[in-house]
């Protein structure tokens, strides 16, 4: 891929500060909408995804990234979907190495379903990759199949052993779902831990109709952490990522718990991130549904005056904060869109 960073421009343009002073250092975009997966708390079951010709090309990608390289982001992660069923997406991981090279990024990892790691994970190693996300929400195979639609939990452990033979980090994610996995949460830990993985612990968010009713599934985390607190001995811990997981050391396990709480607490006023979707629309918020055009700035032209032009707009009208809300009153999703549609 060619290295169109465009220099000049995005040093005039200086770094990306919102007007709440929080800079922007964390980009997340979603290279696909489409997965191989079905999670209950994700998408529905017969998902309509966008034509292809919608999508931005790999080297378009690589030229978006750099930008916002150029403005100071210093991490990327990718999301879908399942980043990993794009077509070629290891041609953008190699391209994209180039900016850990020369010092530009401290990081590029990704969030994945595990689906596609057992073929990947030494070709991610090789191009810098050092930390993956995994999200796996139960280890009963039953279980498994049945909240992901599609989904193999051999297969997924399988990966699982394959990015850790690869010498990559590995992060396990899970989602809380009352009356699926709720009661399972402490083993799981153990598990992961025992393992040498973190465990990080999600709120259900709410986005888009899944076919499941929110309130059904949400289970509150400050719950989940008094009733592990009764079990375990949780201490603070001043561990960072960058992203908005809050973590606790576990004494008997000898791991990390991360609790990830957009309900019940919220992580805005540190907010570090924007996220970009596939097509190339930017959402400066998670929770909101003010989004950028990227994507038409980006082709205008070859010049990267006007996507600097664009992406300072739009870093402008970065809100403070999300409004998610989940009760008896709020049933239907916050948003339309979905999570695999933004990049979680």
């Amino acid at each position: 891929m060619i290295d169109r960073p465009n220099a000049a421009a995005a040093q005039a343009a200086g770094p990306l500060v919102d007007t709440f002073g929080r800079a922007v250092s964390y980009l997340r975009v979603s290279v696909t909408d489409r997965c191989d997966f079905r999670c209950v708390y994700c998408m529905s079951e017969h998902m309509t995804f966008l034509p292809k010709p919608e999508l931005l090309s790999l080297e378009e990608l690589d030229r978006l990234c750099s930008a916002f390289v150029m403005r100071g982001v210093r991490k990327l992660r990718f999301t879908g979907g399942e980043p990993l069923v794009r077509r070629d997406v290891m041609t953008l991981f190699r391209a994209l190495s180039r900016h850990l090279e020369r010092g530009r990024l401290d990081e590029v990892t990704l969030t994945t379903n595990g689906s596609q790691l057992a073929r990947y994970a030494a070709d991610l190693a090789a191009c810098g990759v050092r930390r993956v996300n995994v999200s796996l929400d139960t280890l009963n195979a039953a279980k498994f199949r049945a909240v992901t639609r599609w989904g193999d939990l051999d297969r997924v452990l399988a990966g699982i052993a394959a990015a850790k033979a690869a010498g990559l980090h590995v992060k396990i994610n899970a989602v809380a779902l009352k009356g699926v996995n709720a009661h399972e949460i402490s083993s799981l830990m153990e598990w992961a831990h025992g393992e040498g993985h973190d465990l990080s612990l999600i709120e259900v968010m709410p986005l888009g109709d899944t076919g499941e009713d929110r309130l059904d599934q949400y289970v509150p985390l400050t719950t989940v952490r008094a009733e592990l607190a009764e079990r375990y001995t949780l201490t603070e811990s001043s561990h960072r990522t960058g992203g908005p997981a809050r973590y606790v050391d576990v004494k008997e396990t000898g791991g990390r718990l991360g609790f990830i709480t957009p309900l019940t607490h919220n992580f805005c006023e540190g907010c570090n991130r924007v996220r970009v979707t596939c097509t190339g629309t930017l959402f400066m918020c998670l929770g909101q549904e003010d989004a950028a055009d990227l994507r038409a700035p980006l082709r205008a032209s070859t010049d990267d005056a006007l996507l600097h032009a664009a992406i300072d707009a739009a870093i402008l009208r970065k809100p403070k904060g999300h409004d998610f809300v989940i009760d008896r009153t709020h049933r239907q999703p916050a948003l339309q869109r979905h999570m695999s549609a933004t990049g979680g």
